[in-house]
């Protein structure tokens, strides 16, 4: 605790000097990079790439969580024809899930490996390739970075590691992953319960609790039986869970959470099973299946008590597969072991009642009866399950840039199932299966105070969600609802969110890759960003302006702090969008290419300049001095500077407002 004090006391410290004034400089890389290869098969090598990284300042997480804003690191090989990939990069650390300033992140202090397993088509080769990474502290965040590398691989060893190394990473990897493993296992457990609430789970439980009692000689032998009953209730999702493992493996797993491909097959499989739960039709695995094991079954032997337990998971899966579908998901986070976990604790939750009620067989006249209310458990499972395949479809979206779902039309959507969903529980919405509502004495139907909490949640759930369809943050959600970038309007703005033309030309160089990532702020108030160098110089001398270059990231953190809190005071937009030409300049933008006439070696890079953020950050480094983010300089369409100093991350308003005052001041002299 008194470190974390200590820390907290240092950035306020750090904080004050910043405020006092903020110079411009070229922040070191905070990172240290070492790479190796560690053979792993005949022609199968681990390549680690293990970062340490200074003191307060972190690296992201391959997932790095938020909005989708982050940049994670990335692994390159160039495209070897000797070289296949096998899986995606893991990484081994210990993980950091914090947030900073109002917005989850998931990343690394101090040191973490990330971990590409290769396959290679020979033993001698020098491995060849870059990788790319973005640094931040609770200030400010660097540029990305991209590094090439070489690796020699000798015959039949790795390049350097030993059994002590070895060790080593394993033990890293366990200790990182002992927390995602103990998450994975409390969720299936809780799904395990929450299936136990599903018509072809609830319905069991008396039947089979008292088959046992009953047919047994004695209460000790039919409490034995339904303990051996759940037990292989337990080892056959186990032993499912060990297969999946062991067929696609870790790796193959962590693709069905990212690539786009296998997120539209859940969004399908999602959408079947939620239409399914609302009544349209039932879900039923082979009728051969069932014969077979039932045929199998009795209580004489153990063995017929597993065939029980292996028709009830074939016979429920209608209601159980939509639970273990997103549970195999979530589990790819745990590694080799995630899978078998996340099924041992889904077994768990499911096969505890039928011991409970044995053991206790009093309980079973407490037990609710089956009826009507458990279709309504599976209806309203039906909407939970319509909204996840949501979420499946928005994962593949943002990955390929189709724009189908945007953040508004995402929201929407959520809005519209949720109001249903408590009309539904009021009993104001009926579906075809459903049972007449309860009535009191006096023969009107009335609701459950419990349906009533459900009903009131999901409408305030809804009152929530509305404001985000104008812009608001929503951020309790934003690890699910896309990021602001596709929202297309906010209201105040008088436009789409994508931005308009330019007041000094019909059309801005890069605004049809970059509109999407302009401030909130600007489009509500219709200030016009440039975002090229060159033509804001250009608007400057049309204009007499001066210049407010802002060097900002789409992943900056403190960037979208600045904006928020000191662009939206009136007297500083006032004075931005009067006084200045303001060139938004992103020196993370490395997926927007330039012109290959534009293209040229930069000194400061070490590399040929070949996209827009590269281009970004070699003018702030190579004209500025300075590499990180926020940082704003003031110039005329000389390229003179009229504050020597710059301005870094400062979220007070008033000393904004006067730096531009003197900003201003000082071109009104000069010019």
């Amino acid at each position: 605790m008194m470190v974390k004090n200590f820390k907290v006391i240092l950035f306020l410290v750090l904080g004050f000097v910043l405020s006092v004034e903020a110079k411009a400089q070229l922040i070191e890389d905070p990172t240290e990079w070492t790479i190796e290869a560690k053979q792993v098969d005949e022609n199968k090598y681990d390549i680690v790439f293990h970062c340490k990284v200074n003191n307060d300042w972190h690296i992201y997480s391959l997932d790095p969580g938020g909005d989708g804003s982050f940049l994670p690191p990335s692994f390159d090989f160039l495209g070897n024809t000797d070289v296949k990939l096998v899986g995606e990069p893991r990484e081994v650390g210990e993980l950091i899930d914090e947030t900073i300033e109002d917005i989850g992140t998931v990343h690394y202090y101090h040191e973490v490996d990330y971990i590409q397993t290769v396959e290679l088509a020979k033993q001698d080769m020098d491995l060849k390739g870059e990788y790319s990474y973005m640094t931040c502290n609770d200030q400010t965040c660097l540029p990305p970075t991209t590094k090439d590398f070489s690796l020699k691989i000798g015959n039949g060893g790795s390049a350097t590691g030993d059994e002590e190394a070895a060790s080593e990473i394993v033990s890293a990897e366990k200790e990182g992953s002992d927390k995602s493993l103990l998450t994975i296992f409390l969720l299936a457990l809780l799904g395990g319960f929450l299936a136990v609430l599903t018509p072809c789970v609830f319905s069991m439980i008396p039947i089979t609790v008292s088959f046992f009692t009953k047919r047994s000689n004695t209460r000790a032998e039919g409490i034995k039986n339904a303990i051996w009953y759940s037990l292989s209730i337990v080892t056959i999702f186990t032993v499912l869970g060990v297969a999946i493992s062991a067929i696609f493996g870790a790796d193959a797993l962590n693709v069905l959470a990212t690539h786009w491909v296998p997120n539209m097959i859940f969004f399908v499989i999602f959408i079947i099973f939620g239409i399914s739960f609302l009544g349209a039709f039932e879900i039923t695995l082979p009728s051969s299946w069932t014969s077979k094991t039932d045929a199998k079954a009795n209580t004489k032997s153990l063995g017929g008590i597993f065939f029980m337990a292996l028709t009830l998971v074939i016979v429920s899966f209608s209601c159980t597969g939509p639970i273990i579908g997103p549970l195999i998901v979530g589990a790819a986070t745990g590694g080799k072991l995630g899978p078998a976990i996340g099924m041992f604790g889904f077994s768990l939750g499911l096969a505890a009642p039928f011991a409970l009620f044995a053991i206790f067989p009093g309980l079973l006249n407490k037990l609710g009866k089956s009826g009507g209310w458990l279709n309504q458990v599976k209806v309203t499972l039906g909407f939970i399950e319509l909204m996840l395949a949501l979420k499946f479809l928005s994962n593949a979206d943002l990955q390929e840039g189709w724009r189908l779902l945007d953040r508004e039309v995402f929201i929407a959507i959520w809005i519209v199932l949720s109001v249903l969903l408590g009309l539904y529980l009021l009993g104001k919405l009926k579906l075809s299966h459903d049972d007449a509502n309860a009535k009191n004495l006096f023969g009107q139907e009335y609701v459950s105070i419990f349906k009533l909490f459900l009903a009131i949640t999901c409408f305030s759930f809804a009152v929530y969600m509305v404001p985000g369809m104008w812009g608001a943050p929503l951020k309790g959600l934003s690890a699910f609802v896309p990021p602001m970038g596709t929202q297309d309007f906010v209201i105040g703005s008088g436009s789409s969110a994508s931005g308009g033309a330019s007041e000094h030309g019909p059309t801005r160089r890069y605004a049809s890759e970059l509109k999407i990532y302009e401030p909130e702020v600007a489009i509500k108030y219709g200030l016009v960003s440039y975002y090229d160098y060159d033509e804001a110089i250009a608007a400057s001398k049309e204009s007499g302006k001066p210049i407010m270059l802002d060097f900002t990231g789409i992943n900056c953190i403190n960037c979208r702090k600045m904006e928020g809190q000191v662009w939206s005071d009136p007297g500083v937009m006032k004075r931005m969008k009067e006084d200045f030409i303001v060139a938004s300049l992103y020196c993370d933008a490395q997926g927007v290419k330039i012109p290959e006439s534009e293209q040229y070696h930069s000194e400061y890079l070490k590399k040929t300049v070949k996209t827009l953020g590269q281009r970004n950050s070699d003018i702030q480094a190579s004209k500025y001095k300075a590499n990180a983010q926020p940082f704003y300089f003031f110039i005329d369409a000389d390229e003179n500077l009229l504050a020597p100093e710059g301005y870094g991350y400062d979220p007070d308003i008033q000393a904004f407002i006067e730096h531009l005052d003197k900003v201003k001041e000082k071109y009104n002299e000069t010019h």
